[in-house]
């Protein structure tokens, strides 16, 4: 009698990044149970890092030296999971620097001209550490990235449903940490948690719809066998398009984007960080895989209705990005319409609006994370001055800060010589190689809305009298590599972007 069942035959060479990190998850877990809590802090930030570390090592040395399908066909080892399996390791890397940061309250400003501490704060009257002081955020962030690696490598509907499980329950409760917004930061987690659901409900519901139409859940054969199924379409197509809607509950595409400004103001502003970047990452890379691999068939199908959400997601995005008046909910709308500028870039279908999308993945990435790593530095009342407000005048006071900042609001809105500009001329190339013009040509009109809004923020630090109650801490090395390291690729990207493309393009080829 012969079983049913074949075994699985597993290239661990090219699947030990992903090892290693989930490995690093576990001895965190481990030394969160059993060390004392005195020693937690250096032992986890230092299992989080070098676990990380490893993890990029194996990719390069190991992991792509060996494309392939393994696991089944399960996973898929090819050079779009490679690229952005190594972004999100380097933009994780950078990330753990900003959450693991602590704030020492009685140092001098970092960036003020005077350095001298403002009467009443806390820098005059203690010397609290503010940061991590919950260290179970680390393996909680290992076990996400390890989801994310996962969700860009799937090679099938039920591996890919795991992986977006994987990565986003950690998040939920990264979300809900914030110490001094307990409140805002709670309904934050429980939105976020709300919309997660959704989002598994509606790909696990589609996937369950696709199955039955075809029997396959493989993104290999079901691509091959897309166009041989006959009368099922009114199976195959709402499945197809509730698995979209999953996904695109995960990129924050509009109309499923109510909350994501909630979520992003009342996380932890390192976390926010680490969501509006390696999360984006993870989706649109398992989106791309979704549509340029599983569902090319129906591509007829798909291709208008996520144009219109390209371009409803630049509108909203760009529009309500005018009307903020808090730092974190106008990068969360930033986010949003950046999603809609890399919705371009899938709808393009081509191996240019595929390699323009990565390109673009990597260098948002990278200024994003920056970003978000100077809110902190901002303080009033001792607590984050995120208002804009609180930010007038901070080119007088704190000039290098304000530069640095304002360089990166330059990156957002796509000026020459940012790594903006050059991730927004290789995106929109490939769009404008399929035809959608059009298409470019609504996003090169929200880019002129978004960078108003950027502008005016930089208007607001160098032209107007600074704010008495705002001051700048002294940061630690930690978020000083993070901020440094990202304003940096944001100017290289811009400048010298071609080894990165020539990657890009080297890499945009998926295995079926």
């Amino acid at each position: 009698m012969t079983s049913a069942f074949t075994q699985a035959h597993i290239t661990y060479a090219a699947v030990v990044p992903m090892l290693v990190v989930f490995g690093a998850a576990l001895v965190g877990v481990l030394v969160e149970a059993f060390l004392p809590r005195s020693r937690r802090y250096w032992a986890q930030l230092a299992i989080t890092l070098v676990g990380i570390v490893a993890s990029f090592l194996t990719l390069v040395l190991s992991a792509r030296n060996h494309k392939g399908v393994t696991a089944g066909a399960a996973v898929v080892i090819d050079g779009p999971a490679l690229m952005l399996q190594g972004t999100v390791l380097v933009i994780s890397f950078l990330a753990v620097l900003l959450m693991a940061e602590r704030f020492d309250l009685s140092a001098p400003d970092a960036f003020t001209q005077s350095g001298a501490s403002v009467p009443g704060s806390p820098m005059e009257t203690n010397a609290v550490k503010l940061g991590a002081t919950t260290t179970e955020v680390f393996p909680l962030v290992l076990f996400s990235i390890g989801g994310m690696m996962l969700f860009v490598s799937a090679g099938d509907l039920l591996v890919m449903f795991i992986a977006l499980e994987v990565l986003s329950l950690p998040l939920y409760i990264l979300t809900g940490l914030a110490r001094r917004r307990r409140l805002l930061s709670q309904e934050a987690s429980l939105k976020y948690f709300l919309l997660g659901a959704f989002s598994s409900a509606f790909f696990l519901f589609g996937s369950a719809l696709v199955y039955g139409a075809t029997g396959i859940i493989k993104f290999g054969d079901l691509a091959s066998s897309i166009g041989t199924v006959t009368g099922k379409d009114d199976i195959l197509i709402p499945g197809a398009f509730l698995i979209a809607v999953g996904l695109l509950f995960k990129v924050g595409a509009v109309p499923f984007h109510t909350w994501t400004p909630d979520v992003y103001q009342g996380a932890p502003t390192p976390v926010s960080g680490f969501m509006s970047t390696t999360v984006k990452v993870a989706a649109f890379g398992a989106m791309l895989r979704m549509f340029y691999v599983a569902l090319d068939g129906l591509a007829w199908n798909w291709q208008p209705v996520l144009a219109v959400v390209a371009v409803l997601t630049m509108a909203v995005g760009a529009i309500f990005a005018v009307t903020q008046t808090d730092m974190k909910r106008l990068l969360a709308y930033s986010s949003i319409s950046h999603a809609g500028f890399l919705l371009v870039g899938v709808v393009a279908l081509n191996k240019t609006g595929l390699s323009g999308t990565m390109f673009y993945l990597v260098a948002y990435s990278f200024t994003t994370l920056a970003a978000f790593g100077m809110i902190p530095l901002v303080r009033s009342a001792g607590s984050e001055a995120t208002h804009l407000s609180q930010w007038a005048g901070l080119g007088k006071t704190s000039p290098v800060l304000a530069a640095v900042f304002s360089f990166l609001l330059l990156g957002f809105a796509g000026i020459p010589l940012t790594s903006g500009f050059t991730a927004k001329f290789a995106l929109f190339s490939g769009a404008v190689g399929h035809g959608a013009t059009w298409l470019v040509v609504v996003a090169m009109l929200m880019s002129a809305i978004t960078a108003f809004v950027y502008v005016r923020v930089i208007v607001l630090m160098y032209f107007s009298e600074p704010n008495g109650d705002t001051h700048v801490l002294m940061p630690s090395a930690l978020t000083g590599i993070a901020v440094t390291v990202g304003a940096l690729a944001t100017l290289i990207l811009g400048v010298a972007p071609a080894p990165l493309l020539n990657l890009a393009q080297h890499s945009a080829l998926f295995i079926r």
